[in-house]
Formats: C-alpha cells, structure tokens, sequence
C-alpha cells in the first residue's frame, strides 16, 4: 500500500484497530518524518484502558513520542460527542507538538458510511463529500477498501485490538456497515463515482457562493431566492463564520430572516447569535 506524504511533524491517530495499526506501520516505513502518535481514550467501554496500554507499547516498538487523552464520556455518549472530543484532543496534540497536520486512518468503507449517514440527516450536498483530506487533516487511506487494508496486516504480521462497540446496533454508523456489507458491490462502486462527482461539484459551487457573501449576509438574498438556493448560500455563509448547524437551524433562520422583527436575535448552536437588521443578517 503506497501514500503519498511530505516531509514534515505528523500526529497520527491511533485507536488500536486494524485501521490505524496499519496507518501507523506504513508511515514508519516513509522517510524524513516526524511521528507523534496520539491515543484518545473516549472513556465509553470498560476495556478501554488495554487499548491505552496496547497503543502506548505499539508506540514504544516503533521508538515514538506518544501522547494520550482521556475523554471519560461514559457507556451513553453518542457518536457525535465522541467524534467531536477525539478532534479537539487530535488538534490539541497537534498545537502543543507543533505537528504540521493531523494523519487518520479512514479508508473508502468510511467515505461510504458518512456519506449514508449524513443523507440520514439532511445534511444536503456537502454532507456527501464530507470525508475527504484537508490542510488540517490527512486522510491517505481513503482510496483503499477494509479488505485491502485488513491483507496488509495479515501479511506483515501485524497485531491489532477488536473495539467491540463495532458490533453494537446501538451507533447508527454500525448499522449502516453491516447493510453495506451486503450491499451489491456495483451498487457500492456507482456511490463511489457519485461521491468523487459532488466532491468537484461542491468545489465549484462553494467557489460561486464565496464570490457572493461578505462578513453580513443581504436579507434580499434569501428573500428573492428560491428556497433551495437560499438554503445554500445561508449554510455557506454560516460556515464561513465557523457555525455548527444542521437541517431544523437552516430552516428556522430563513423563516426568522423573512418574519423576524428587525433588531431580533437569534441564538445558534454554542452560543452563537445572529442579529436580524433591516438590511442583513450579521453575526453578533
């Protein structure tokens, strides 16, 4: 399995699974690298604190600094907190190590399951090409399938610890992986093909929608635009000031934008507010 890294300070991510075992050996095997492997413990299964150990000593083996983070989110703690508390630990690690960028292990299966999980919750067309690599986060394995990558540690003989929350039809991520792992492999391919597709389109039309927002959104935008496109510009331009949304925000701030008294507030996720002027929406 070949990636592609340059020269540079990595923190690389690493649960324990066969996933970022195999992460973690092929980068050894790259030259002028420097490695931080960094462990999040999310504090959710009773055993987790082997894979503390296991990682650690996996570290050890390899002669690299290793960092570790313990999240103690308990039995009950959804998918979404617990993704969110591993990346703010992964930048954490990041910012004290001045590591150059974050490595994770995703792999193609992955790029398939956010992709069905995100349609589940209206995310729209950004949510289907969400998984990708960025200047904050590499993602080098997203072109190779699970197969591919359980062979290669079969075949370099590699150890790796089962998380057994993957068997659980408590995360709804679990359960989109096992239909998809029925699913007709032609079936799988065209999704493929239709992912590779948005994540082009969606850089265009971001490119578009960039050229028309400034720091305060005109009403006159989401007024005279069709709802669907107003849906869009308005995402955009909340993403640009870094505002977490969903599918319920979009759709309250439009009906707000056309109803809401001028001078209103509304209060977003976190805290976050916008205020309803005459002529636009600023971020207050």
């Amino acid at each position: 399995m070949k990636i592609k890294l340059n020269s540079g300070k990595y923190v690389v991510a690493v649960s324990g699974g066969v996933d970022s075992v195999v992460l973690l050996d092929i980068v050894t095997k790259k030259k002028n690298l420097q490695l931080v492997v960094a462990h999040f413990d999310h504090g959710i299964r009773s055993d987790s604190d082997q894979d503390l150990k296991f990682v650690r000593e996996l570290a050890a083996k390899y002669g690299l600094e290793f960092v570790s983070g313990q999240g103690n989110l308990g039995e009950d703690a959804s998918e979404d907190t617990a993704r969110k508390a591993r990346y703010d630990f992964l930048r954490k690690v990041a910012k004290e190590t001045k590591a150059d960028v974050i490595i994770t292990a995703h792999h193609e299966n992955d790029v398939l399951e956010t992709a069905l999980i995100n349609l589940t919750r209206g995310t729209g067309r950004k949510g289907l090409s969400s998984l990708g690599s960025g200047s904050e986060i590499i993602r080098p394995l997203l072109y190779y399938k699970k197969s591919q990558i359980t062979d290669y540690a079969i075949d370099n003989n590699l150890e790796w610890r089962e998380d057994s929350t993957n068997q659980s039809d408590k995360y709804l991520r679990n359960r989109i992986r096992q239909k998809l792992a029925t699913a007709d492999p032609d079936h799988k391919s065209k999704l493929l093909e239709l992912l590779n597709k948005s994540k082009h389109d969606n850089k265009e039309i971001d490119q578009i929608l960039s050229l028309m927002l400034r720091p305060d959104l005109p009403k006159k935008y989401l007024l005279d635009l069709d709802h669907a496109t107003s849906k869009e510009l308005l995402a955009q331009w909340l993403r640009m000031h870094s505002i977490e949304f969903d599918k319920k925000l979009i759709d309250q701030l439009i009906v707000k934008a056309h109803t809401g008294r001028v001078g209103s507030i509304f209060v977003l996720k976190n805290n976050a507010k916008v205020q309803i002027d005459k002529q636009h929406l600023r971020v207050v």
